[in-house]
């Protein structure tokens, strides 16, 4: 990258949701992308979309995060330096935690979890050397507070618990780490998953959009922890304040932990 050429933003899981949303803003701020998932076609039209709106170019990097050979064609490419890594990919699952197959298990951490970890890993030198760089780490409310579901819920602890350690690291060196918790979000997710959500208020839904700008003024604001939309901010206040037992309880009850992993 020369001192005239926009930076560079990696994003994953860009071809919905939060991931999307995260790519045209990063696009409509002068950032350059690179665009990681596994589905090619839907990857190639977000690549061209951020071309017509934005002038952004998009480097296309089709992946699946769960293999850790195609993990280390993303490493290799942020070896070469970005500016901005948005970790986004990730999924839950339905069904109980004993009736689902171990290696479906070991696919939900190993995109959860250890692609966030190399990912960022593989990042961080040239952020490091430029004293300069962002990290998004994409977590969840569930990684807060405890009770809703078993897998999901502790791979998001894992990703708030790794970025508040690495924040702490990197203080000083102007490169920033976030974890970004969102709420229940409209999105594909709770389709892909299988998660029937029809009777959640809808005051509890955000949209990408918010997330997205909340995660942005908190990076301004150097918060490590995001917690877009004020709603989801008083319930993990209130959750703080009581014993983890029935924040636990709380939580079971009012999200239903049944069935999700």
């Amino acid at each position: 990258m020369t001192a005239s050429s926009p930076p560079v933003a990696m994003v994953t899981g860009p071809t919905s949701g939060i991931g999307q949303a995260y790519a045209l803003r990063l696009a409509a701020l002068g950032y350059d992308l690179v665009l990681v998932a596994r589905d090619e076609d839907r990857l190639a039209a977000l690549a061209h979309e951020t071309q017509v709106r934005f002038g952004a170019r998009a480097e296309v990097l089709p992946a699946d995060l769960a293999r850790p050979h195609e993990r280390d064609r993303v490493v290799a490419r942020l070896s070469e330096g970005v500016e901005f890594l948005v970790n986004n990919a990730g999924f839950g699952m339905t069904g109980e935690f004993w009736t689902l197959e171990p290696d479906a298990l070991h696919n939900q951490l190993e995109v959860n979890v250890s692609a966030v970890v190399e990912l960022t890993r593989a990042a961080l030198p040239t952020m490091v050397h430029a004293a300069k760089g962002t990290v998004v780490n994409v977590a969840s409310t569930a990684g807060l507070i405890p009770g809703r579901g078993s897998t999901y819920s502790a791979s998001k602890s894992y990703v708030v618990s790794f970025s508040e350690g690495l924040a702490g690291a990197l203080a000083g060196t102007g490169v920033r780490v976030q974890a970004l918790c969102p709420g229940f979000v409209r999105t594909e997710f709770h389709r892909r998953a299988g998660i029937d959500m029809a009777s959640l208020p809808r005051p509890l839904w955000l949209s990408v959009d918010e997330v997205v700008a909340g995660s942005l003024r908190d990076l301004e604001r150097d918060r490590v922890i995001s917690v877009p939309g004020m709603q989801y901010k008083a319930i993990v206040a209130v959750a703080g304040l009581i014993p983890r037992s029935l924040a636990a309880r709380l939580n079971r009850g009012l999200f239903n932990a049944r069935g999700r992993t």
